[in-house]
């Protein structure tokens, strides 16, 4: 019997039918240095405790964890339009968001400091997971997420979107050259360590990109992942887990 303090608990938040959720890392079953609830398959672990650890988040959040919908994530700006599991047999895709039209089909994001995205637009019944790093910030993948999503008739004034636990703007430090190239791309990403050297802010980078496509409904999670030991961070650990972030309508 698993006590309760080895339960899984999730950020979780609704409305209008839609739901998103956000791990940290307690309540699975991985040992260190991926302790405890690792969902990350490609990091080093073992697969069946990924998988142990898959199967409890999503029980946690009352979803089939046979049909919650990965991606092989890669920095990118590719999206897949999908309306159900890949299955055994398929080979997951290269892309850096999924988005489904499909009510009931859960999606979900693996981070370890990049900015999860999660977006839905309930009252068109359509739904993405997108993972938006350093390089998927630059390449416009948020911006790609809302076009699919617009294409399957969401309208950005109507999607909300959630981001969730990422190494913040104070944290992340960047060569000089590096925060210049990303802020001439997205210039709300420019910032400054807390000690005072050139950094990328990812969130809010993706949170003006949402702003200026026209979604206003934004919130962001207030953990930093390097700064807290309840969150993986690659950055702060380098062999890590990951954490997930889930996204699905009623």
């Amino acid at each position: 019997m698993i006590g309760p303090h080895h339960a899984v608990k999730t950020a979780v938040s609704s409305t209008g039918g839609a739901h998103f959720a956000f791990t940290d890392r307690w309540g699975g079953v991985s040992a260190a240095p991926y302790e405890e609830l690792n969902l990350g398959g490609a990091v080093g672990d073992d697969p069946a405790a990924v998988g142990a650890n898959r199967e409890r988040a999503a029980r946690s959040l009352g979803l089939d964890p046979v049909q919650v919908v990965w991606m092989n994530q890669v920095h990118g700006r590719e999206v897949a339009v999908v309306d159900g599991p890949w299955g055994d047999t398929a080979e997951i895709p290269a892309v850096d968001a999924v988005v489904t039209a499909r009510g009931g089909l859960p999606l979900a994001v693996l981070t370890a400091d990049c900015t999860p995205v999660l977006l839905a637009d309930p009252a068109a019944g359509v739904i993405a997971a997108v993972h938006a790093g350093r390089p998927g910030l630059v390449a416009g993948v948020v911006p790609a997420a809302v076009e699919a999503m617009t294409a399957l008739g969401a309208e950005p004034s109507r999607i909300v979107a959630r981001t969730g636990p990422a190494v913040c703007g104070r944290c992340y430090e960047v060569p000089a050259q590096m925060r210049a190239e990303v802020a001439q791309a997205v210039p709300a990403s420019w910032s400054e360590t807390g000690w005072g050297t050139p950094a990328v802010d990812v969130t809010a980078g993706v949170l003006a990109q949402l702003d200026a496509l026209g979604v206003s409904d934004r919130h962001s999670s207030p953990h930093c992942t390097l700064e807290s030991g309840d969150h993986f961070s690659y950055r702060r650990d380098r062999t890590t887990g990951r954490l997930a972030g889930y996204v699905w309508l009623d």
